[in-house]
């Protein structure tokens, strides 16, 4: 998450590039970056913009205050050559939601101060994947959406009904959902679509209602995930929600896949995608890769198991078969326990001598009812493996752990774990291929 508070960081050059075109010109670092063709520099999607041009006027403030001008000439789409000491050049823009599902009004106290940070910024849908809601924008802020090309972004959508989106989302400004929605796909804006669903609020009949309104802006909405809604042991004073348990997730995938078939046929896409985890909670078989369509949603939990697997399976088959005598384990979350333990016995059988335990984290942290790896934390890792014999070394899964450090949830450290339970830890990706090399390697 980006979080810069201090305006005064706002568009100062933290890098330039060696024999770029900033550097050639003279721009420093510690220089800020004030207009480009006459234009003040708001954020990072207008500089983008901005600079994708071959002729460019460029007005720099220098650190000691005198401004200067440069004149550019340059290859299309050919990069100055700068960074920004804020990534987004701009401060990021908070959620004004009061979601009834939130999963941050659901986090202990004294987690570290990123965790509770609520993005509601179109700028980070389009460069991180991040979905938006679109409540706190105004119509100029639409309007640059559409004028800057940004696309393609994620949206937090949930309902298409006008009043029971306010409800969920605790906010008046989130009832016009669906006009936005035509407004940028009449602009040719390309978005996803997500919802996360709560048991008997925005399913059954809504859920039909939602999935027909969206699937009426089809291809400008490309996709529509479906994820259930996450609950923690710490919802003490929020509205009350129930999880989806087998019956529920049976009746879910049964009514999207009515969906899927229907809009197959129609709009030649299914469209609309449930998470993984509907399956898993429905003890159903998940669907095939080519039912997926290329993946649309994957960052959303949708497809992941069944891509994964097909990425371990034919890289399986490329492997000559050997014996490893060696014993490892994997700590995986409650979702993924059966599915792990049936991928590593299909590698146990290729490499003789091979001994993979599978270990079930329990979520003490967060309550029980959250059964994905990507939120376990070094605690019970600590806690739940302490006593057991892990062998050669233990591999958790890259999901775990912060994006851009070895760092779990809790605060706890990759190496922290290694010294607690005195063995290696080895971090995979999620992805097939690693997977077996971190086992085998």
């Amino acid at each position: 998450m980006l979080i810069v508070e201090e305006q005064e960081q706002k568009n100062i050059i933290s890098k330039i590039y060696p024999k770029s075109k900033a550097q050639k010109l003279g721009i420093e670092k510690g220089d800020k970056l004030l207009k480009i063709n006459n234009e003040p520099i708001e954020d990072i999607i207008e500089y983008m913009f901005l600079t994708a041009d071959e002729y460019l006027e460029i007005e720099i403030e220098k650190k000691d205050g005198c401004i200067k001008k440069y004149t550019v000439y340059k290859d299309f789409d050919e990069e100055l050559g700068i960074e920004f000491k804020n990534p987004i050049i701009d401060k990021a823009r908070s959620c004004k939601n009061k979601c009834i599902f939130c999963f941050i009004d659901q986090l202990p106290k004294n987690m570290r101060k990123t965790l509770y940070f609520k993005d509601d910024d179109s700028r980070l849908s389009f460069l991180q994947g991040n979905f938006i809601t679109l409540t706190n924008m105004s119509d100029y802020d639409l309007e640059k959406i559409i004028r800057y090309r940004i696309s393609p972004i994620n949206i937090s959508i949930h309902t298409t009904d006008p009043e029971l989106r306010v409800k969920m989302l605790n906010n008046k400004h989130a009832k016009n959902i669906y006009e936005r929605l035509q407004k940028l796909a009449n602009a040719g804006i390309s978005m996803n679509g997500q919802i996360v669903l709560c048991r008997d609020i925005n399913d059954k009949e809504n859920l039909d209602k939602t999935i027909k309104d969206l699937s009426n802006l089809y291809p400008n909405i490309h996709s529509l995930a479906i994820v259930p809604v996450g609950i923690t042991k710490f919802r003490e004073g929020l509205y009350p929600l129930t999880i989806f348990d087998r019956e529920s997730a049976t009746q879910v995938i049964k009514q999207v896949e009515e969906w899927q078939n229907h809009l197959l046929k129609k709009i030649n896409t299914r469209f609309v995608y449930l998470s993984d985890e509907f399956y898993v909670l429905a003890n159903k078989k998940l669907p095939d890769y080519d039912e997926y369509e290329g993946f649309p949603q994957i960052e959303n939990g949708v497809g992941l198991m069944t891509k994964f697997e097909d990425e371990m399976i034919n890289y399986l088959k490329k492997l000559s078969a050997r014996n490893i005598e060696k014993k490892v384990s994997i700590a995986t979350g409650k979702s993924a326990k059966a599915f792990i333990s049936r991928l590593c016995k299909e590698i146990e059988k290729k490499f003789h001598g091979l001994k993979i335990n599978v270990f079930e984290i329990k979520n003490k942290f967060f309550g029980e009812t959250i059964t994905v790896a990507g939120l376990i934390t070094g605690t019970d890792l600590i806690e739940q493996l302490k006593d057991e014999d892990l062998g050669e070394a233990l591999i958790i899964s890259s999901c775990m752990l912060k994006r851009d450090e070895p760092i779990f949830l809790d605060d706890l450290s990759v190496e922290d774990l290694e010294k607690a339970l005195n063995i290696k830890v080895i971090v995979s990706k999620v992805d097939g291929k690693d997977f077996v090399d971190k086992i085998i390697q």
